[in-house]
């Protein structure tokens, strides 16, 4: 059978990593693109605005998934421009796909969308599954976070697609070892010796290794059984403080590194153009609805994964 997988906005590198993860399992892979169209590395690139129906929408007919990544990066000030440009990135071409698909003769099988794992409450107690708290807490300084989730999963969830199957996926952070993933700059802190937990380094961080992020979309693909919310995160969150430690044992040394406090962050982040919630916040989330379905990460805990990203650094 002939697969066929469509990447909306797959430019970032979870849209690279897909790419490759599928042509490698010899999938036609269509990546939806404001760039140049043609034919790249095995990836057809088919141009279009985020914005407007267009010739593109022959690229959904009869696909098997189509999966959008699209969205400005919350790695900046939230500044009135950034806020606007952050939701409108996210919220126009769900909604464009929604109704290119609605009005598909032959639609895709299968439509994900990807969300976010900040969606839910901020916690230093309870694990979140897909059925945790959502909203926003005052200690995390998260309400625009939790604004900009909630409107881009109701424009999903706003489109009528009868005959397309329904993914939301609420993705955690994802280890790679891209130039503009996390784990590079965390790595980069560590080698200046500013690896030290930050502010008090309990607030858990929820993670994915790439490969197994990449295997879980392809898993939840051959499922006809699962639609709606699904949390793509290791089953092993980890605090802050503990993550820290093992970036800086994996560098060698004694593990040390400069802590950070709350107000250091503040200014810190300020000086470096981004938020300092990105840090503060504590997302203990597990993937409930993957383990109780049977799948097998190969990556659950942090070590192994930070050893095989190591061992694999370009």
């Amino acid at each position: 059978m002939n697969r066929h997988v469509v990447l909306a906005g797959g430019s970032g590198f979870l849209g690279s990593a897909l790419a490759r993860f599928f042509v490698g399992r010899g999938w036609k892979v269509t990546l939806l693109t404001r760039g140049r169209a043609g034919y790249f590395e095995g990836v057809h690139r088919v141009h279009w605005d985020g914005k407007t129906m267009g010739a593109w929408c022959d690229a959904l007919h009869g696909a098997t998934a189509v999966i959008n990544l699209c969205g400005k990066s919350v790695n900046c000030r939230y500044t009135a421009r950034n806020r606007r440009r952050i939701l409108e990135s996210r919220i126009a071409p769900t909604r464009l796909l929604g109704q290119a698909i609605t009005r598909s003769e032959n639609p895709p099988e299968v439509w994900m969308n990807l969300s976010t794992a900040t969606i839910y409450r901020h916690t230093l107690k309870f694990a979140w599954d897909e059925g945790g708290d959502i909203g926003a807490d005052t200690e995390a300084k998260d309400a625009f976070s939790i604004e900009v989730a909630t409107a881009w999963e109701e424009a999903f969830h706003e489109a009528a697609t009868p005959r397309t199957r329904k993914l939301l996926l609420r993705t955690a952070m994802v280890l790679a070892n891209y130039p503009n993933s996390v784990l590079p700059m965390l790595r980069r802190l560590v080698r200046f010796g500013m690896g030290g937990r930050m502010a008090t380094g309990n607030q858990f961080v929820s993670w994915v290794h790439e490969q197994d992020f990449c295997r879980a979309v392809d898993w939840l693909i051959e499922r006809d059984g699962i639609s709606g919310v699904v949390n793509i995160a290791a089953p092993q969150p980890l605090t802050n403080a503990q993550m820290m430690r093992k970036l800086r044992l994996r560098r060698g040394g004694w593990g040390l590194g400069l802590p950070a406090s709350r107000w250091m962050l503040e200014i810190g982040a300020f000086f470096l153009r981004t938020e300092a919630e990105l840090v503060l916040k504590s997302r203990r989330v597990v993937p409930g609805r993957l383990l109780a379905a049977g799948f097998r990460f190969d990556f659950p805990y942090f070590d192994a994964a930070l050893g095989e990203l190591q061992m694999n650094r370009s």
